[in-house]
């Protein structure tokens, strides 16, 4: 079968197969896998679909009742949907290749030897101040001069500030 738009990089996630919970007492329930919502989920106590958001409530993986169970009652759940997970990725762990080449950092250039590297001696910036500046305390700026402050800009100083 041909396959229309972008190859998916990935693949697909698969929705886990229903989870039994019989056995379970109180008002609480514990699912296996976090969902987003009382939607997520489809809940069959003795059979019967309970109501999303009116029989129950879902925060992650705890699925809050408002009425109580028993360790008789057979009770099961559907994934309709998982919740979204994210991936923080660990400190050190972004390497200069996977950054965009013209990515700007805090505007301005560096120039000299090696041509935008690390060897690179000269800081160019612009010679005007377009944007209101607060050097906040415990901090230190340095600006290469002349300096011109455009009309109606503010600059706040708590920290230091030199312009050499």
């Amino acid at each position: 079968m041909g396959y229309v738009g972008n190859q998916a990089v990935q693949g697909y996630s698969s929705i886990p197969a229903k989870q039994d919970l019989t056995g379970a007492t109180g008002t609480s329930l514990t699912l296996t896998h976090p969902v987003s919502s009382a939607e997520s989920i489809d809940l069959f106590i003795n059979n019967v679909r309970q109501e999303p958001t009116t029989a129950y409530s879902v925060g992650g993986t705890t699925v809050t009742l408002t009425g109580t169970v028993s360790a008789t009652d057979d009770i099961y759940v559907v994934y309709n949907a998982l919740a979204l997970q994210t991936t923080v990725p660990p400190d050190g762990s972004i390497t200069s290749a996977k950054l965009d080449p013209n990515l700007v950092l805090g505007g301005g250039s560096f120039l000299g030897d090696s041509g935008g590297g690390t060897a690179d001696i000269f800081r160019v910036h612009e010679a005007e101040l377009n944007t209101d500046v607060t050097v906040v305390a415990n901090t230190n700026a340095l600006c290469a001069g002349p300096l011109t402050v455009a009309t109606g800009v503010t600059v706040t100083v708590n920290g230091n500030l030199v312009i050499a």
